[in-house]
């Protein structure tokens, strides 16, 4: 098993891409702490993973000294804390002119803020270990849908940290730090928000090819095969680096008008 035996932080993890990384862990080996506002969910997840697998902690990240309760949640379980995956995050559509100061704080506090407290408080204990840290960005990090300004923004600058720290922090500190940017991924929150916005129930089952060429979007569980090589030793030193996890181009590629197709 690729991870056995590390203990790992999942980050908005009750839930879609999260709780698909923290499972995948698990089956590699670790044991997880899993997190996120849903309390039930997190029982259903921490249930699926086996009790003896994992810990739940429920938290808004934007909350002073929720970074650091996590932490001390995985060393009081666990003993020891190899990686973190800052994977929560408020996905939220806004323009330009629904966009205030608050909102805008609000998106970066949860989405770029935390991840970089997170770090911060785990730095000590992945240096013990020379551990790693991997982010869970987005293909809006390169530029953005015109209705996802907030969120893109935030993308945007955990994808600078990714790449400042995973220089600083692997000459410091013996860290690794990397990044994974998702395409559009069939999350049970994507399903709603597309309902939401007018969709039928089964949208995702009929995507024209210019948003998905074989003919579906990512699973969850994609996310989370992916993200085992970042966590596992086998990717050695490689430290710093951002994979766009999608199936076309995002760069330079211009989808039709109006139609949101990223996560």
């Amino acid at each position: 098993m690729r991870l056995q035996n590390k203990v790992i932080i999942v980050t908005g993890s009750t839930t879609g891409i999260g709780k698909a990384i923290a499972k995948r862990c698990v089956k590699e080996g670790a044991k997880v702490v899993i997190h996120g506002l849903e309390e039930d969910w997190g029982k259903a997840a921490v249930e699926e993973v086996g009790k003896e697998n994992a810990v739940l902690h429920i938290e808004d990240l934007a909350v002073d000294g929720a970074t650091g309760r996590l932490v001390d949640l995985a060393l009081n379980s666990f003993g020891q804390l190899d990686a973190i995956v800052n994977n929560a995050a408020i996905v939220a559509s806004s323009n330009i002119q629904s966009t205030d100061k608050n909102f805008l704080q609000k998106i970066l506090a949860v989405n770029t803020i935390a991840p970089f407290l997170l770090i911060k408080d785990a730095l000590p204990h992945l240096s013990k270990q020379k551990g790693c840290v991997l982010n869970i960005g987005s293909v809006n990090a390169w530029c953005g849908e015109p209705n996802l300004l907030a969120y893109s923004i935030s993308k945007g600058a955990l994808m600078t940290m990714t790449r400042n720290l995973g220089d600083t922090l692997h000459r410091e500190n013996h860290v690794r730090v990397n990044q994974i940017n998702p395409g559009w991924v069939l999350t049970e929150s994507e399903k709603q928000r597309k309902k939401e916005h007018g969709l039928s129930e089964e949208w995702y089952k009929e995507l024209p090819d210019i948003y998905a060429p074989s003919g579906r979007i990512i699973f969850p569980e994609e996310i989370g095969s992916a993200a085992v090589y970042w966590l596992a030793d086998e990717s050695g030193p490689v430290s710093g680096q951002v994979l766009d996890v999608g199936q076309y181009p995002f760069i330079g590629r211009n989808p039709p008008k109006g139609r949101s197709t990223i996560k």
